[in-house]
């Protein structure tokens, strides 16, 4: 049997993404996303927890979040985990997981008076082509 590895999140950006530029001009952007869930307890006081999840947009979604992203945007991002490991300068071992983005609709409303659309650039649903074969300790 095959695996499956999606993850499908709607939260809202913990700060500005941070855009970088690899060799060959390869964008990748990475930032914190924070969703929400509500829920009642048994004495019916509403509760929230809050998961922070590390985001990776390559090539074109990066582009595409340093242009139109900030800090508490709303977003849907589709991907899929990956883990990943290191070496700190003590020679421990570190490991992150995050989310690869293959695809962002962004949910903010316009702010312009214009139609009311789900996002500012009028792009949705818009696909990244993925990562390349990166180095593994890709740190920002």
């Amino acid at each position: 049997m095959r695996g499956v590895n999606r993850v499908m999140l709607i939260g809202n950006l913990g700060k500005d993404p941070d855009v970088q530029f690899l060799e060959g001009n390869i964008a990748v952007a990475k930032f914190p996303l924070a969703t929400t869930e509500t829920f009642k307890d048994r004495s019916g006081k509403l509760i929230s927890q809050t998961e922070w999840h590390t985001v990776v947009l390559w090539r074109g979604l990066a582009e595409l979040a340093q242009k139109y992203l900030h800090k508490g945007s709303l977003v849907y991002i589709e991907g899929r985990l990956r883990t990943r490991s290191w070496e700190d300068k003590e020679g421990h071992r570190k490991f992150a997981t995050e989310v690869v983005g293959d695809n962002l609709i962004m949910l903010d409303k316009r702010s312009d008076g214009g139609h009311s659309g789900n996002t500012e650039s009028g792009i949705e649903g818009y696909t990244g082509d993925g990562p390349p074969n990166a180095p593994s300790d890709l740190s920002f």
